[in-house]
């Protein structure tokens, strides 16, 4: 199965773009899952998440609405020295998915590793420790060094029944390339947008994102998308490029050139 949406939804700027104009935040989720049948909640690497968010989420959603959740910062980028506190972020993270869990709406969790997770003996046992303290669903890894751009990451990750997220970012030197591949039971593809002159330092926040593909940069990857869709049982595409909708532009564009449809039917009139 493939499944296309964006990393997030609730962003003020989609109001317009996207969103009908007046469209309250509270109004946000209600209407994206009219036009996409998954999406990836991203809030979640900012703060902890919690079951009552997580249950509210859920009971909100169509049936067979999916959820990709982001790992905590705590988990991947800031990691605590102390085994104790490691151990009890990943139960409380945990927790807190539970009610999608529970009621099959949880679709996985991206772990997603900053560019100083270089590859090196500790960081590959901790992969396996991330695997083994996230149980209740599929663990999609997310490499931002280009050290891990090797066959011997994708046997690792396999191995140890992780999945590997593919990417679309600038083509930037130590950035990680953009390479198809699978690993575990999940495809997964973040397309980042290719705005190399603001990656590395952006003037205002989401700078970075600000890029609106073109049909053809898109088409790059048909191909691509094809091979990790029939080497997967579930292949989730997701459109990270969030300033001012573009992502929602692009997903739609994506669906269109890959014949399929985002979800519920979208009604005309958007962009």
């Amino acid at each position: 199965m493939l499944t296309i949406g964006t990393s997030g939804f609730s962003f003020p700027d989609w109001v317009g773009p996207f969103y009908p104009p007046g469209t309250t935040r509270n109004a946000m989720f209600s209407y994206y899952t009219r036009h996409f049948s998954m999406v990836e909640l991203d809030y979640t690497y900012y703060r902890m998440p919690n079951e009552k968010t997580m249950a509210s989420l859920g009971s909100r959603a169509p049936k067979d609405f999916q959820f990709c959740v982001k790992a905590y910062r705590e988990m991947t980028h800031e990691l605590p020295s102390d085994s104790e506190t490691r151990a009890a972020l990943f139960s409380d993270f945990s927790r807190a998915l539970r009610p999608l869990a529970d009621t099959g709406r949880l679709g996985c969790i991206l772990v997603q590793f900053p560019w100083s997770f270089r590859k090196k003996a500790a960081n590959c046992s901790y992969l396996e420790y991330v695997r083994e303290r996230l149980p209740q669903a599929p663990v999609v890894i997310e490499f931002r060094n280009s050290e891990w751009a090797d066959a011997e990451t994708i046997a690792l990750l396999d191995r140890l029944n992780l999945s590997f997220c593919c990417v679309d970012e600038p083509r930037l030197k130590g950035l990680f390339p953009s390479i198809a591949a699978v690993a575990g039971e999940i495809g997964y593809v973040r397309f980042h947008g290719r705005n190399a002159a603001k990656w590395w330092k952006q003037d205002f926040p989401g700078e970075r994102y600000d890029y609106l593909y073109s049909t053809a940069e898109l088409q790059e990857w048909v191909p691509k998308i094809k091979q990790i869709s029939a080497g997967s049982r579930n292949t989730f595409i997701l459109f990270n490029n969030c300033h001012a909708g573009k992502a929602v532009r692009n997903a739609h564009m994506m669906a269109e050139i890959l014949g399929l449809s985002t979800g519920t039917e979208v009604q005309g009139g958007l962009f």
